[in-house]
């Protein structure tokens, strides 16, 4: 196990630096662009696919990185040159992340080379779990599967929603009820291959920020996938719905791990590593700002009101990226969250981004309020920090239900 540590090492550094280079030379150049086209950046993917950023290889390497510092590292440096440029190039870590922390290693080998595709040939993918009426309240999921055991095919039905790159995918992973009457409990995620017949994008969303990014919604109509796109496997499905009915018999004993919650729970970090990065692309433009920008004959840091905000700033975003660290640090080395430490990260570094990139609107004053500063953009960007992955509401219910050991509403 890795100790501990709030220093790169020199590898990590390495890619770190290489991987700012190419935020602040190739990304941030085409941020407003694609801000305004709102449009997927397939130029931009092509060039992290390229130089090796938008890969399998890159992305399992800093995945098993055993210090744990590897995704948020990453995660940090790309969003810190454009949240939806950014999040264009990731987003199909999501949908491989489901497949990591569900799937078999067949599946594993199978699926996750053709997310991505190549440098000639770059493909996106998919995670499907938001649907119109389950939100935050995965329990309401109305979307079906049913399993044609003369066919060895799985049959599913709905729509889903704000699915990022959906409709656009070569790989979709979504997730389904098996058994409605386990609510959450009976789900299970499943593979939609490349050209499955039944599966369509449905209406694609205009967004107040992260509009680089393609989100829609997936309507299945009667798509069948084969036995073998069950994630994990149909024996250790029905060894897991078994368990639920027993515990749900007995009223209480251990918790199962639904399906979309084991993806979301090892995704945490990472998505408050991207508000980190967010926050931190705010606070450097009104720091710089704030000692060039002069009014009643001195920069305006030399007044404390603004120079006590750029201290809060610092202070909150370094403290993010600790609870992101320690977090990430935990989940690599098998430490089990007993204070729901990866929710924690992802709410303080949420709510930070909101918070910083506000203040460096208002630092900036009028011009901050403009397009031509790119705090306006950050400032709209950071607000889904709050709300996709587990609403900041929904983060506290999960940290106060493990403190208190209580099921509290």
């Amino acid at each position: 196990m890795a100790e501990f540590t709030m220093e790169l090492n020199d590898e990590q550094k390495e890619v770190r630096d290489w991987l700012h280079g190419f935020a602040a030379d190739v990304i941030r150049p085409a941020a407003a662009e694609w801000d305004e086209r709102e449009e997927t950046p397939w130029p931009v993917i092509q060039e992290a696919a390229k130089v090796g950023i938008y890969s399998l290889d890159f992305y399992a390497q800093q995945y098993f990185d055993p210090t744990g510092l590897g995704i948020p590292m990453a995660m940090e440096e790309l969003f810190w040159g454009d949240a939806g440029i950014a999040l264009s190039i990731v987003g199909t870590g999501l949908a491989a992340v489901g497949v990591l922390a569900n799937g078999t290693e067949e599946q594993i080998g199978t699926w996750i080379p053709q997310m991505y595709g190549d440098a000639n040939d770059v493909k996106v993918a998919a995670f499907c779990s938001s649907e119109p009426d389950a939100g935050s309240d995965v329990a309401s999921m109305r979307t079906r599967a049913v399993y044609d055991e003369a066919k060895d095919e799985w049959v599913l039905n709905g729509t889903k929603t704000w699915a990022t790159n959906g409709g656009i995918a070569n790989v979709h992973v979504v997730v389904a009820v098996v058994d409605p009457e386990l609510g959450s409990k009976g789900h299970a995620s499943f593979i939609v291959p490349p050209n499955t017949p039944g599966l369509s994008q449905g209406q694609k969303f205009k967004k107040h920020g992260i509009r680089a990014s393609h989100t829609a919604e997936v309507v299945l109509e009667n798509v069948r996938v084969p036995g073998s796109c069950l994630l994990g496997g149909k024996e250790k499905l029905d060894q897991r719905i078994a368990r639920a009915r027993e515990r749900a018999k007995a009223a209480g004993g251990e918790r199962v791990k639904n399906a979309a919650m084991a993806t979301f729970e090892a995704s945490r970090p990472a998505v408050g590593a991207m508000a980190v990065g967010t926050a931190r692309a705010a606070y450097e433009v009104a720091l710089d700002y704030a000692k060039t920008r002069e009014q009643f004959g001195r920069p305006i840091i030399d007044n404390q009101g603004v120079a006590f905000q750029l201290a809060d700033m610092r202070t909150s975003i370094d403290a993010a990226r600790l609870l992101v660290w320690r977090a990430s640090w935990m989940a690599i080395n098998g430490k089990q969250f007993t204070a729901a430490e990866g929710s924690m990260s992802k709410l303080f570094a949420s709510e930070t981004a909101k918070k910083v990139t506000a203040q460096a609107v208002q630092i900036l004053g009028g011009n901050g309020y403009t397009r031509e500063y790119p705090v306006e953009r950050m400032h709209r960007d950071a607000a889904i920090y709050t709300i996709f992955e587990g609403t900041s509401e929904i983060q506290r219910l999960v940290i106060a239900r493990t403190l208190s050991g209580m099921s509290i509403r």
